[in-house]
C-alpha cells in the first residue's frame, strides 16, 4: 500500500517545499493540501470537528495550488494533490489553467481531490447558495474536464475556446465526503474515485460505490495510522492511504513523519 500525507499548510507551519522534500526522501508517495479561501469571523457555522472553537489553521490556510507549485520545484516523484479543492468556490476557467500548468510543470504529478465544503458563510461569500454547492461543484468540474481534454471546449456560458497546456496526467479526480447516493453519483459522472475522510465505514459503503462505478478507487484521507488499520484497508483492496500530519513547525512535524515512515 502506498502512503501519502496531508497537512494544513499555513503561514506559521513548516514550509510546504520542505515538507514535500522530507516526505519524498522518506518514501511517501503523495502530499495533499487542503483549501479555505477565507473564514468569515461570524462563525455562524460550527466547527466540523465538533470542538467549541475552530482551530487556527483553518483561517491561515495557504492556497493549495500555489503551495504545491513550490513543492513541485524541489521534488521529482511525489504526487501533488489537493485535499480538498472547494470546487464550488472556484472559477473554472482560471482554475483549470492553474491545475493544468501545475501538472505540466511537475511532469504529470497532480491529483485533484474535490469537496463541497461545510462552511455556509464561506461558500455563500462566493455567490453560491449553500444548498446549490454540490451542483456548482459538479458544473465547475465538468467545465474543467472539458478544458483539459478537448482541443476546442465549450460549456454553459463559455463559447468554443482554446486552453493550453493540457494536463499530462488527466488529472485523476477524487471526490471527498460522506458515503451516499448523491456523492457516488458525482464519483461516477466525473471522478476516478472516492476520498473518505478518516476512512470510517468504507467496507459498508463499498457495495453502493461499486454499483455506481465499478472502477472507482478509494483513498482513505486524513487517517491516523495503526498497523491493524492499514492491514484492514489492504484487505479491502485499497492501494493508497493519506495520513494526517499536525499543522506545525518542522520540529513538530518531522518526528511524526518519521513515526509514520515506519509503516512504509
Amino acid at each position: 500500500m502506498r502512503l501519502g500525507v496531508t497537512m494544513f499548510s499555513t503561514d506559521l507551519a513548516m514550509p510546504v517545499a520542505d515538507l514535500a522534500r522530507a516526505a519524498e526522501e522518506r518514501g511517501f508517495s503523495s502530499l495533499y493540501l487542503p483549501e479555505h479561501t477565507h473564514i468569515p469571523v461570524s462563525r455562524r457555522t460550527p466547527p466540523p470537528t465538533g470542538t467549541p472553537q475552530l482551530a487556527e489553521e483553518y483561517r491561515r490556510t495557504l492556497d493549495p495550488l500555489v503551495a504545491l507549485a513550490s513543492a513541485a520545484g524541489v521534488t521529482s516523484t511525489i504526487t501533488l494533490g489537493t485535499g480538498i479543492l472547494l470546487a464550488a468556490q472556484r472559477e473554472p476557467i482560471v482554475t483549470a489553467k492553474a491545475i493544468a500548468t501545475l501538472d505540466h510543470l511537475s511532469g504529470g504529478r497532480v491529483v485533484v481531490g474535490v469537496g463541497f465544503g461545510w462552511n455556509v458563510e464561506e461558500i455563500e461569500n462566493h455567490g453560491v447558495p449553500y444548498k446549490d454547492r454540490r451542483e456548482a461543484a459538479r458544473r465547475n468540474m465538468l467545465a474543467m474536464k472539458a478544458l483539459w481534454s478537448q482541443e476546442v471546449a465549450a460549456f454553459d456560458g463559455v463559447e468554443p475556446s482554446w486552453s493550453w497546456p493540457k494536463p499530462v496526467s488527466g488529472p485523476p479526480i477524487y471526490v471527498g465526503g460522506a458515503a451516499g447516493p448523491r456523492l457516488f453519483a458525482h464519483v461516477a459522472e466525473y471522478a476516478d474515485g472516492w476520498m473518505p475522510i478518516g476512512g470510517k465505514g468504507i467496507k459498508a459503503a463499498l457495495p453502493a460505490l461499486r454499483e455506481a462505478s465499478a472502477t472507482a478507487k478509494v483513498i482513505p484521507f486524513g487517517t491516523l495510522p495503526t498497523g491493524g488499520k492499514l492491514e484492514y484497508y489492504a484487505t479491502l483492496g485499497i492501494e493508497e492511504t493519506v495520513l494526517s500530519l499536525p499543522s506545525g513547525t518542522a520540529d513538530e512535524v518531522l518526528p511524526v513523519l518519521d513515526r509514520y515512515a515506519a509503516f512504509l
